[in-house]
Protein backbone atom coordinates (compact mmCIF):
# COMPACT_ATOMS: atom_id res chain seq x y z
CA UNK A 1 0.00 0.00 0.00
CA UNK A 2 1.53 3.17 -1.36
CA UNK A 3 1.24 6.54 1.54
CA UNK A 4 -1.75 8.77 0.79
CA UNK A 5 -0.46 12.49 -0.04
CA UNK A 6 -0.91 14.08 3.51
CA UNK A 7 0.63 11.17 5.03
CA UNK A 8 4.37 11.42 6.01
CA UNK A 9 7.06 8.86 7.49
CA UNK A 10 7.33 9.06 10.69
CA UNK A 11 10.51 6.68 12.28
CA UNK A 12 10.66 5.28 15.53
CA UNK A 13 13.37 7.50 16.67
CA UNK A 14 10.89 10.33 16.22
CA UNK A 15 7.48 8.77 17.72
CA UNK A 16 10.34 7.85 20.90
CA UNK A 17 10.79 11.34 21.66
CA UNK A 18 7.38 12.15 21.30
CA UNK A 19 6.69 9.69 24.00
CA UNK A 20 9.11 10.60 26.33
CA UNK A 21 8.29 14.26 26.63
CA UNK A 22 4.53 12.97 27.13
CA UNK A 23 5.72 10.81 29.72
CA UNK A 24 4.20 12.17 32.96
CA UNK A 25 4.44 9.46 35.70
CA UNK A 26 5.89 10.33 39.21
CA UNK A 27 7.60 6.84 40.96
CA UNK A 28 7.13 8.86 44.18
CA UNK A 29 3.79 10.02 44.20
CA UNK A 30 2.48 6.86 42.13
CA UNK A 31 0.27 9.44 39.90
CA UNK A 32 0.48 10.10 35.47
CA UNK A 33 1.08 8.62 32.92
CA UNK A 34 2.62 5.79 31.38
CA UNK A 35 3.45 4.68 27.85
CA UNK A 36 2.19 1.41 27.18
CA UNK A 37 2.43 -1.57 24.53
CA UNK A 38 -1.16 -2.53 23.05
CA UNK A 39 -1.69 -6.59 22.46
CA UNK A 40 -4.37 -8.42 20.99
CA UNK A 41 -5.71 -12.05 20.93
CA UNK A 42 -8.33 -14.75 20.58
CA UNK A 43 -10.92 -14.10 23.40
CA UNK A 44 -10.35 -18.49 23.31
CA UNK A 45 -6.90 -17.89 24.33
CA UNK A 46 -7.27 -15.65 27.16
CA UNK A 47 -6.64 -18.09 30.15
CA UNK A 48 -3.85 -19.25 29.01
CA UNK A 49 -2.22 -15.80 27.79
CA UNK A 50 -2.68 -14.62 31.58
CA UNK A 51 -1.20 -17.44 32.75
CA UNK A 52 2.37 -17.19 30.52
CA UNK A 53 1.85 -13.09 31.03
CA UNK A 54 2.04 -14.24 34.75
CA UNK A 55 4.97 -16.64 34.34
CA UNK A 56 6.95 -13.82 32.39
CA UNK A 57 6.51 -11.11 34.72
CA UNK A 58 6.90 -12.56 38.26
CA UNK A 59 10.10 -13.69 36.51
CA UNK A 60 11.32 -10.70 35.10
CA UNK A 61 10.76 -10.43 32.36
CA UNK A 62 8.56 -7.10 31.92
CA UNK A 63 8.68 -3.20 32.67
CA UNK A 64 6.44 -3.50 35.40
CA UNK A 65 3.39 -5.91 37.20
CA UNK A 66 0.68 -3.73 35.70
CA UNK A 67 -1.44 -4.34 33.50
CA UNK A 68 -5.01 -3.32 31.68
CA UNK A 69 -7.12 -6.00 30.22
CA UNK A 70 -9.44 -4.97 27.64
CA UNK A 71 -12.65 -6.35 26.88
CA UNK A 72 -14.82 -6.55 23.45
CA UNK A 73 -16.08 -3.22 22.55
CA UNK A 74 -13.10 -1.06 24.68
CA UNK A 75 -11.00 1.24 22.99
CA UNK A 76 -7.61 1.91 23.86
CA UNK A 77 -6.28 5.17 21.95
CA UNK A 78 -8.54 4.54 18.83
CA UNK A 79 -7.80 1.33 18.72
CA UNK A 80 -11.05 -0.93 19.66
CA UNK A 81 -11.02 -4.16 20.47
CA UNK A 82 -12.85 -6.72 18.28
CA UNK A 83 -15.57 -9.20 18.12
CA UNK A 84 -13.93 -12.07 20.15
CA UNK A 85 -10.95 -10.35 20.82
CA UNK A 86 -9.00 -9.66 24.58
CA UNK A 87 -6.57 -6.92 24.94
CA UNK A 88 -3.67 -6.67 27.02
CA UNK A 89 -2.12 -2.67 27.73
CA UNK A 90 1.24 -3.53 29.31
CA UNK A 91 4.53 -0.74 30.65
CA UNK A 92 6.56 -0.19 27.19
CA UNK A 93 9.94 0.20 28.30
CA UNK A 94 10.30 3.40 26.66
CA UNK A 95 8.56 4.85 30.37
CA UNK A 96 12.10 4.45 31.74
CA UNK A 97 13.42 6.57 29.08
CA UNK A 98 10.65 9.14 29.74
CA UNK A 99 11.48 9.03 33.72
CA UNK A 100 15.04 9.68 33.27
CA UNK A 101 14.28 12.67 31.10
CA UNK A 102 11.95 14.05 33.84
CA UNK A 103 14.99 13.91 35.88
CA UNK A 104 16.84 15.52 33.49
CA UNK A 105 19.08 13.15 32.06
CA UNK A 106 19.32 13.63 28.37
CA UNK A 107 19.00 9.52 27.20
CA UNK A 108 19.50 8.61 23.76
CA UNK A 109 18.02 5.74 22.62
CA UNK A 110 19.92 3.62 20.32
CA UNK A 111 18.37 -0.04 19.15
CA UNK A 112 16.78 -2.70 20.12
CA UNK A 113 17.53 -6.13 19.85
CA UNK A 114 18.31 -9.65 20.91
CA UNK A 115 20.35 -9.92 23.88
CA UNK A 116 21.87 -13.79 24.35
CA UNK A 117 21.58 -15.18 28.22
CA UNK A 118 24.43 -18.20 28.82
CA UNK A 119 23.70 -19.13 32.13
CA UNK A 120 21.49 -16.85 33.59
CA UNK A 121 23.75 -14.24 32.50
CA UNK A 122 23.45 -11.38 29.88
CA UNK A 123 26.45 -11.66 27.16
CA UNK A 124 26.05 -9.72 24.13
CA UNK A 125 23.42 -8.20 21.80
CA UNK A 126 23.21 -10.28 18.77
CA UNK A 127 20.72 -9.13 16.29
CA UNK A 128 20.19 -4.97 16.21
CA UNK A 129 17.47 -2.52 14.87
CA UNK A 130 18.12 0.82 15.18
CA UNK A 131 15.43 3.32 15.98
CA UNK A 132 16.63 6.10 13.33
CA UNK A 133 16.32 2.88 10.48
CA UNK A 134 12.89 1.53 10.82
CA UNK A 135 9.35 3.04 10.95
CA UNK A 136 8.31 -0.20 13.08
CA UNK A 137 9.38 -0.87 16.53
CA UNK A 138 12.41 -3.04 16.31
CA UNK A 139 11.38 -5.84 18.85
CA UNK A 140 8.22 -5.94 16.76
CA UNK A 141 10.43 -7.11 14.10
CA UNK A 142 12.77 -9.29 15.78
CA UNK A 143 9.57 -11.21 17.36
CA UNK A 144 7.97 -11.25 13.78
CA UNK A 145 11.15 -13.28 12.51
CA UNK A 146 10.85 -15.51 15.59
CA UNK A 147 14.18 -15.15 16.45
CA UNK A 148 13.48 -15.13 20.38
CA UNK A 149 13.92 -18.07 22.82
CA UNK A 150 12.76 -16.84 25.77
CA UNK A 151 11.10 -19.72 27.27
CA UNK A 152 14.01 -21.70 26.88
CA UNK A 153 16.00 -19.08 29.18
CA UNK A 154 13.60 -19.65 31.67
CA UNK A 155 13.73 -23.38 31.69
CA UNK A 156 17.95 -23.75 31.38
CA UNK A 157 18.77 -20.32 32.17
CA UNK A 158 20.22 -19.96 28.33
CA UNK A 159 18.37 -18.28 25.45
CA UNK A 160 17.72 -14.87 23.81
CA UNK A 161 15.34 -12.46 24.84
CA UNK A 162 14.47 -8.85 23.76
CA UNK A 163 15.83 -5.95 24.81
CA UNK A 164 16.84 -1.95 24.25
CA UNK A 165 19.84 -0.10 24.43
CA UNK A 166 19.69 3.44 25.92
CA UNK A 167 23.10 5.82 25.86
CA UNK A 168 22.90 8.76 28.29
CA UNK A 169 25.94 10.86 29.83
CA UNK A 170 27.83 9.88 32.32
CA UNK A 171 28.02 13.13 34.02
CA UNK A 172 24.61 12.21 34.55
CA UNK A 173 25.29 8.74 36.69
CA UNK A 174 24.00 9.57 39.79
CA UNK A 175 20.89 11.17 39.33
CA UNK A 176 20.31 7.81 36.92
CA UNK A 177 21.19 5.56 40.07
CA UNK A 178 18.41 7.90 42.21
CA UNK A 179 15.84 7.72 39.22
CA UNK A 180 16.08 3.74 38.63
CA UNK A 181 15.93 3.60 42.56
CA UNK A 182 12.74 5.31 43.29
CA UNK A 183 11.44 3.67 39.60
CA UNK A 184 12.25 0.01 41.54
CA UNK A 185 10.14 0.84 44.17
CA UNK A 186 6.85 2.22 42.17
CA UNK A 187 7.04 -1.14 40.76
CA UNK A 188 9.14 -0.50 37.50
CA UNK A 189 11.79 -2.05 36.75
CA UNK A 190 13.61 -4.19 33.73
CA UNK A 191 17.03 -2.68 34.05
CA UNK A 192 18.99 -5.41 32.79
CA UNK A 193 22.73 -3.75 32.94
CA UNK A 194 23.94 -0.53 33.57
CA UNK A 195 27.68 0.09 31.94
CA UNK A 196 30.45 1.90 32.78
CA UNK A 197 31.48 5.29 31.44
CA UNK A 198 33.33 5.12 27.95
CA UNK A 199 33.05 1.27 28.09
CA UNK A 200 31.60 -1.75 25.89
CA UNK A 201 28.17 -2.99 27.11
CA UNK A 202 27.05 -5.94 26.08
CA UNK A 203 29.60 -6.07 23.64
CA UNK A 204 28.24 -2.59 22.06
CA UNK A 205 30.58 0.65 22.16
CA UNK A 206 29.13 3.44 24.07
CA UNK A 207 29.78 7.11 22.49
CA UNK A 208 32.74 9.02 24.65
CA UNK A 209 31.53 10.20 27.53
CA UNK A 210 28.51 8.54 27.81
CA UNK A 211 27.57 4.87 29.48
CA UNK A 212 25.13 2.65 28.36
CA UNK A 213 21.58 1.60 29.68
CA UNK A 214 20.20 -1.76 28.83
CA UNK A 215 16.48 -2.32 29.31
CA UNK A 216 14.76 -5.72 28.98
CA UNK A 217 11.85 -5.21 26.39
CA UNK A 218 8.31 -4.90 27.56
CA UNK A 219 7.37 -7.37 24.52
CA UNK A 220 8.82 -10.69 26.27
CA UNK A 221 5.75 -11.74 27.46
CA UNK A 222 3.92 -11.46 24.44
CA UNK A 223 7.31 -13.37 22.47
CA UNK A 224 6.70 -16.49 24.79
CA UNK A 225 2.83 -15.74 23.82
CA UNK A 226 4.30 -16.21 20.84
CA UNK A 227 6.48 -19.11 21.13
CA UNK A 228 3.60 -20.96 22.85
CA UNK A 229 2.30 -20.99 19.10
CA UNK A 230 -0.28 -18.29 20.12
CA UNK A 231 -1.63 -15.82 17.88
CA UNK A 232 -0.80 -12.44 19.18
CA UNK A 233 -0.97 -9.10 17.44
CA UNK A 234 1.36 -6.62 19.41
CA UNK A 235 1.55 -2.73 19.10
CA UNK A 236 4.64 -1.56 20.98
CA UNK A 237 4.22 2.41 21.71
CA UNK A 238 0.96 2.33 21.23
CA UNK A 239 0.00 5.26 23.36
CA UNK A 240 -0.19 6.56 27.00
CA UNK A 241 -2.52 5.48 30.02
CA UNK A 242 -3.00 6.67 34.11
CA UNK A 243 -0.94 4.32 35.73
CA UNK A 244 -3.84 3.69 38.51
CA UNK A 245 -6.26 2.90 35.11
CA UNK A 246 -3.84 -0.62 35.87
CA UNK A 247 -3.98 -3.62 38.08
CA UNK A 248 -1.17 -5.58 39.05
CA UNK A 249 -0.87 -9.50 37.41
CA UNK A 250 -1.11 -10.91 40.79
CA UNK A 251 -4.74 -9.64 41.34
CA UNK A 252 -5.58 -10.74 37.67
CA UNK A 253 -4.42 -14.83 37.81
Amino acid sequence: MSLQSNQRIQFTSSKIEDLMFRTTFNPKTMEGDVIVNLSLIDKQDFDDVLKIFSMAINSGLAVSPLLKILHEGDSISGRKVGEGEVGFATVCSITIDGLLLKAGVMVKPRFGGLVEIRDGEPVRFTNVLTYHSTTIDPLEVLMSQELTSVMSMLKTGSGKILANLREAPMVARDVIDSTLADMVDAGINGILEVGEPNTRILDVPVERDHLGIVVIGGTNPMAIVQEHGIPIRTNAMSTLIDINKLSHINDLV
